[in-house]
């Protein structure tokens, strides 16, 4: 039995379709701009700005203006020759369709002849069609010939033609203004960040070119002119905390990345200094900026490695059985920008974030290596500095690495922990968004608080005396810590430590909690409140995240019980005791509260357990800053700041005698 189809099922011939004219852009912005999102219309505003900047770099015009306008369309504008856009002789159609309406037409595709654009970063005319394809409105002005020359352009369309009249001009130059379309592009708001920092990046690689940017919205003018190039952006990176020199390497190569492919010319700008403070690894070709690096990447760190291995091991630096260095050790202290160009591009994407060319990664690293030999050979003093600091950091990275091991082995495990956590007392449910842990002051407290709980989802786990003062400690002795270590395997999440040199010391994970509230819940006396104050230092040390997320909170116990014949009364505090009193008729007695050990279980579960009477101050995050000032200067190593904060305030905490 043969199925019948529907019409629309058919699949033939003419089934085939392809898109044309604009529709190629405005249809599927992301397969040229890389997405249809703001990082893809932030690409098409550069597209047009690497137009300009291909036209300073051969020498016409030395200025480049960028206006940001309050409704989202852009103005660029150059002093160069200015686009040629009246009638092709030899391509039979009018230049400025050729340069607007064509992709993959323009003035670039014989660069590796030398004869224009030689090392060219608009990418052979794909960009000034594809943004004005892309465009709400795009309007174009280009001064040359003793002619203004103006085009209009509305949703890839063209209105009116070329329009030509004579014009007394200051300079040539090409004046291009457009808006992005919210038909094509999801998001056209580019933040101002956005313009400053492709700007400036541009200012760094092409040495002496100002641009002038202008931001209607905020009424700012700013300018950026790098006169030196990548060496005037090292010394402004780097500062005064360099203990290098800048060094800066400049040669020209020629060659092709297969025997099959055609040769081409490279030209390498490479400058670096060391620094203690400040680290920093930038590669551009053809002016743009490579995210992610690529062939450059690669021969730096083949070359930096290879070299400083070399001199270690000729210095007789390493220890016995000592293993390689790596680049990461060299990078902590390395401040390094790379510029290349090269009249054959391979990049990944159009996006040009990374490039591919294998013979510009063989030269630069061919190159480099001899370079850093010389460098070591004829600086001495400071290369011995370097490849101390380099030692330094690599041991420091190993150091970290074996803690960062160790302490994932301590804190490993399943969640059913009682037995792996000395006098723990979990609770029965499972369920994360119910389970409370406990953290209390001592093994009678933990008898009391056994007892008066609910063990359903109510656990605990004692703190046997005082623990480490976090905030003075090291990473390596509070790690010893059993209680600590203890008190990090029931939380179950991990600990998230910040250094230079432990990158990748981060356990923490705050999915793995394994409880809704961690309460902590000592005596309300002196050595109580010490103990509360140097558990939150510890949680504050090592798992912020967990007081920025509300999950840290203190059982508040009764300062005071105020007993009459037939009730007894708990006060949390001297307004609390006042307010109490002053409604009783009858005789009383009032006494400070005893220790939560001494405590009856009905007591402990009505006043600091029962979440319907029990009184939670939840720690909040609000105050970061001053919160980490009173942790330093009252736990600290500031002990003049501390004599002289107890001097002026102590009165103010002095406990008071209640007379009966």
């Amino acid at each position: 039995m043969t199925k019948k189809h529907s019409k629309n099922s058919h699949y033939g011939n003419e089934s085939i379709t392809s898109l044309k004219g604009a529709d190629r852009v405005r249809l599927r912005p992301s397969v040229i701009f890389g997405s249809d999102g703001i990082e893809g219309c932030q690409h098409s505003i550069f597209e047009i700005l690497s137009n300009s900047i291909d036209e300073a770099r051969e020498g016409f015009g030395n200025i480049i203006e960028v206006t940001r306008h309050k409704d989202h369309s852009v103005m660029v504008r150059d002093y160069g020759r200015g686009i040629p856009l009246d009638y092709n002789e030899k391509e039979e159609r009018y230049n400025w369709e050729l340069v607007f309406c064509e992709l993959y037409a323009g003035g670039k595709y014989d660069n590796n002849s030398g004869d224009n654009y030689q090392f060219s970063l608009g990418l052979n005319g794909l960009g000034s069609c594809a943004t004005q394809y892309s465009s709400e409105y795009m309007d174009v002005t280009v001064y040359r010939d003793g002619m203004k020359h103006q085009l209009r352009f509305e949703k890839g369309e063209n209105k009116g033609g070329l329009l030509k009249e004579k014009c007394n001009y200051e300079s040539t130059g090409t004046v291009i203004r457009w808006k992005p379309d919210l038909e094509v592009f999801t998001d056209i708001a580019i933040p101002l960040e956005y313009y400053i920092d492709t700007i400036k990046k541009q200012a760094v690689v092409n040495a002496g070119l100002k641009f002038i940017l202008n931001d209607e919205e905020t009424g700012q003018c700013l300018e950026y002119r790098y006169e030196n190039g990548i060496v005037d952006y090292i010394n402004e990176i780097s500062g005064d905390k360099g203990f290098s020199g800048v060094q800066y390497y400049e040669t020209t190569a020629q060659g092709k990345d297969r025997k099959d492919k055609p040769k081409y010319k490279v030209k390498m700008q490479i400058a670096f200094c060391f620094n203690n403070q400040i680290n920093l690894l930038e590669y551009y070709h053809n002016s743009s900026f490579l995210e992610y690096g690529g062939s450059p990447d690669r021969a730096v760190k083949n070359a930096f490695v290879y070299e400083v291995d070399r001199c270690l091991k000729a210095y007789g630096k390493y220890n016995k059985n000592e293993s390689r260095v790596t680049f990461q050790d060299i990078q902590d202290s390395l401040v390094l920008v790379t510029s290349s160009f090269s009249t054959i591009t391979s990049y990944e994407n159009q996006t040009k974030k990374s490039i591919t060319n294998r013979f510009i990664q063989e030269a630069m690293t061919d190159f480099l290596k001899q370079q850093l030999e010389i460098y070591f050979i004829e600086n001495k003093l400071e290369g011995e500095k370097i490849l101390e600091q380099i030692l330094v950091n690599k041991r420091s990275r190993e150091t970290a690495e074996r803690a960062r091991i160790n302490i994932k082995k301590k804190l490993s495990g399943n969640i059913d922990i009682s037995n792996r956590v000395k006098k723990f007392v979990n609770c029965r449910s499972r369920d994360v968004n119910k389970r409370e842990i406990y953290i209390v002051e001592g093994d009678s407290a933990l008898g009391s608080c056994k007892l008066g709980r609910d063990a359903e989802f109510q656990a605990i786990i004692p703190v046997r005396g005082k623990i480490l003062n976090c905030l003075k400690s090291g990473y390596e002795n509070i790690f010893k810590s059993d209680i600590i270590i203890d008190l990090l395997k029931v939380l179950g999440c991990g600990v998230e430590i910040k250094s230079k040199h432990i990158k990748d010391f981060n356990t923490f994970d705050l999915d793995n909690l394994r409880w809704s509230k961690i309460i902590i819940c000592t005596d309300a006396d002196v050595d109580g409140f010490q103990i509360r104050t140097l558990i939150l230092a510890m949680l504050y040390r090592l798992v912020p995240t967990l007081i920025q997320e509300g999950k840290v909170f203190i059982a508040e116990s009764p300062l005071f019980e105020i007993r009459t014949k037939s009730k007894t009364y708990f006060a949390y505090s001297d307004g609390d005791k006042d307010r109490i009193v002053s409604k009783l008729r009858g005789k009383y007695s009032i006494q400070r509260s005893k220790g939560l050990g001494e405590n009856e279980p009905e007591m402990m579960w009505e006043t600091t357990m029962n979440p319907k009477t029990r009184r939670l101050i939840k720690v909040m995050p609000d105050d970061a800053e001053k919160t980490k000032y009173f942790f330093d200067l009252l736990l600290g190593d500031n002990l003049r700041g501390r004599k002289s904060y107890i001097e002026k305030n102590g009165h103010k905490y002095i406990d008071m005698v209640d007379v009966v």
